[in-house]
């Protein structure tokens, strides 16, 4: 690339760094951006860089496809209802391994490797993420998930200190009920709260697909509430799909300004979002 494309480039990003300086930006982080070494490294710089510009990025991480993996390697059977996975205490023990012992610290090291500041976290810590026991019905029939949780409730305090000391926050799906209960919680949704707690500008949902594709198969750049709950009744919007959707529409109706969904297989996806005029993958807008 030659030096004037740089400076073209960098001059576009200008409005956007300004416009979002000393604002945060929620990431929720996972799919194959968080499995493949070489996008990894990729995604983290980008995160890094808008540290660096004086955004204020917290990434809350997923860790699915590693959970399932130990499980089959330590001989747990496991199954799944409507996307999720039945825990009860030797799955839930795994999982609060894998989730906080594992992904989290990887993360964080990560982040020190090309030079930022990370402190990872899980709802347990200082009471982060209170949760209650995720209920649900098929055929009228109650069905009991074990350790699964939906978020009640989200202390905010701990996450705004670590970004007051300049530190990117890492936080692990994990949170507890009253009684201390440890339980495992939907990554999209748990980044969806933090991101309203905190009310941040954005939050951005890093996938392994473009964004939402309307019944033609044509990417959709912008989705109003009312298309988004058209395109789920009429199947468009379907699967792991639905709970990104839900949790984006919950996040602007609570104040975040802005939610995208974006693939985290492109590379500097993040940049390419919230730096430049056209952006990538699809934005949920209110109206």
């Amino acid at each position: 690339m030659e030096p004037m494309e740089k400076a073209e480039i960098l001059i576009e990003a200008l409005p956007y760094i300004k416009k979002f300086y000393g604002k945060t930006v929620v990431i929720k982080y996972g799919g194959h951006a968080m499995t493949d070494p070489g996008l990894k490294d990729k995604v983290i710089t980008d995160v890094i860089l808008m540290k660096y510009v004086g955004i204020n990025p917290v990434i809350v991480h997923g860790g699915g496809p590693e959970i399932n993996y130990w499980l089959e390697k330590t001989g747990q059977e496991f199954h799944f209802v409507d996307g999720m996975r039945v825990t009860d205490e030797k799955i839930m023990e795994i999982a609060q391994m894998v989730l906080i012992g594992k992904i989290n610290k990887e993360i964080v090291g990560i982040i020190h490797k090309n030079g930022g500041k990370a402190l990872g976290l899980s709802g347990i810590d200082g009471g982060l993420i209170k949760v209650n026991k995720k209920r649900i019905k098929k055929n009228e029939v109650e069905i009991d998930l074990g350790f699964v949780g939906e978020v009640d409730y989200i202390n905010p305090q701990l996450i705004n200190s670590a970004i007051d000391q300049g530190h990117i926050p890492v936080i692990a799906p994990i949170g507890t009920n009253e009684e201390g209960e440890v339980y495992n919680i939907n990554a999209d949704y748990v980044a969806g709260s933090i991101a309203s707690a905190l009310g941040a500008d954005k939050l951005v949902l890093l996938t392994d697909v473009e964004g939402v594709f309307d019944n033609e198969g044509n990417l959709v750049s912008s989705l109003s509430f009312l298309q988004a709950r058209n395109f789920i009744d009429k199947g468009i919007i379907a699967g792991g799909m639905i709970p990104k959707i839900e949790c984006c529409i919950e996040a602007l109706v609570s104040g975040v300004q802005s939610a995208h969904i974006i693939n985290g297989r492109l590379h500097h996806a993040l940049l390419l979002e919230i730096f430049t005029d056209k952006g990538v993958g699809t934005m949920v807008v209110k109206e």
